[in-house]
């Protein structure tokens, strides 16, 4: 069985080892307890999902709000509970709090990630066609 709740900043290790595993998460893309903490405050929410029996975390949904939009990031199951048809209910929490606040919620998924966008697909996220995503990590002078 499994618990779907809010973080608490006492989760963050657990989290980052999920991220660690999964290759969601990384100190340098600015994924620290600061910045989620700043997130939350800001609209956004982050949600774990947690084992009933031993209180072990086992998902993460992170949502952040840009005034804007949603976006979801750093979605996963811990690698062992993987194929237990968990993602969906986690998602479906997340969903439920865009639906809440009435905003648009946007993601990105790797090309290669066919599991997640089959998930995304079916709870009813569509394409945005040829759009390419950039980034700037570190400014130079």
């Amino acid at each position: 069985m499994h618990t779907i709740r809010l973080f608490m900043p006492n989760d963050y290790q657990q989290i980052l080892d999920i991220w660690e595993e999964a290759g969601l998460g990384n100190p340098e893309r600015g994924d620290n307890l600061q910045t989620i903490e700043r997130t939350i405050s800001m609209g956004g929410a982050f949600f774990v999902m947690e084992h009933q029996t031993d209180q072990s975390i086992i998902g993460t949904s992170w949502i952040t709000n840009d005034g804007r939009r949603l976006y979801l990031h750093h979605f996963g199951i811990k690698k062992e509970y993987r194929g237990q048809k968990l993602a969906k209910p986690l998602l479906v929490a997340s969903l439920a709090y865009a639906k809440q606040l009435n905003f648009q919620i946007k993601l990105e998924v790797h090309n290669q990630n066919k599991t997640a966008i089959n998930l995304y697909q079916k709870a009813g996220f569509k394409s945005l066609g040829d759009y390419r995503v950039f980034i700037i990590r570190q400014y130079t002078d």
